[in-house]
């Protein structure tokens, strides 16, 4: 499967923002285009409630819908993401199109509230795993932050996925970049399966969009610019890994079930 990894930077005008996200739809030839996070706009990076109350949108709103029409008139398919509004409510939500059809819809569980950055003021907090088959893939979706929690990454192989796709808006720090590699490359590994995050590019966000393989390798790095980075990934890298690091078929799941039952009720800290 030809993926394509579209590191690009946006900006405070949604309008423009969907402008260029169409062009890149029109002009970017593969059979899965997956988009960063933050993609309707930021305030030169950051985010303040007022700001996302007053871009979101439903998904019948003209940023999904038109993304959605071009990915019918053009039979491409994508995973991009929006800031949606239901009711009082709004979610940062990546979504998985395929040829003009919505096929999945999630809602970021794990937050970012850390490094000063209080993003459940923001949001709020999706409650569903959410797994999609896709040509010969099963994908796993998540945003940027879910990458630090790997229990969400197992369930999700558990289920059968053997593609993470993460779109990401990776801020810039202290060793940061180290985090980005070592919890992207872990979480393909410790499941065998494909891992691709996007990131954004841009003064306050890292770039470096990447593949992990299933053995834990680096396949693609896009580095520090604004492009769009091309990559085949097929499922017998996948089986080559589960063959070679059956850790999914050695999995003790009963053995932990009676730990995670006891975690529920644990009032500790």
């Amino acid at each position: 499967m030809r993926v394509a990894l579209c590191q690009i930077s946006v900006e405070r005008d949604k309008k423009r923002n969907l402008r260029k996200v169409l062009e890149i739809i029109e002009d970017t030839d593969a059979d899965l285009l997956v988009f960063p996070e933050y993609l309707m706009g930021t305030l030169d990076g950051a985010l303040n409630k007022d700001y996302v109350d007053s871009i979101s949108e439903p998904l019948s709103g003209e940023f999904v819908s038109s993304i959605i029409d071009k990915s019918k008139e053009t039979g491409k398919s994508l995973v991009f993401t929006t800031f949606l509004r239901e009711g009082s409510k709004v979610y940062n939500t990546s979504l998985l199109v395929e040829q003009g059809k919505l096929r999945a819809v999630y809602r970021k569980i794990h937050l970012f509230d850390a490094f000063g950055y209080k993003e459940s003021s923001l949001f709020a907090s999706g409650d569903s795993i959410v797994t999609c088959n896709f040509k010969e893939f099963k994908i796993g979706l998540a945003i940027c932050f879910d990458l630090r929690f790997p229990e969400l990454f197992r369930i999700m192989a558990y289920y059968g996925t053997n593609l993470f796709i993460i779109p990401s808006a990776w801020y810039r720090g202290s060793h940061k970049i180290h985090q980005w590699y070592a919890l992207a490359l872990c979480r393909a590994h410790e499941n065998g399966a494909w891992l691709v995050a996007v990131d954004q590019i841009g003064k306050v966000f890292i770039g470096h969009s990447l593949v992990s393989s299933p053995l834990g390798y680096i396949y693609v790095d896009l580095g520090e610019r604004e492009r769009i980075g091309m990559t085949e990934i097929t499922l017998d890298e996948v089986k080559e890994a589960r063959k070679l690091v059956p850790v999914l078929k050695l999995s003790k799941k009963r053995f932990y079930e009676r730990y995670y039952q006891q975690l529920i009720t644990y009032k500790g800290q």
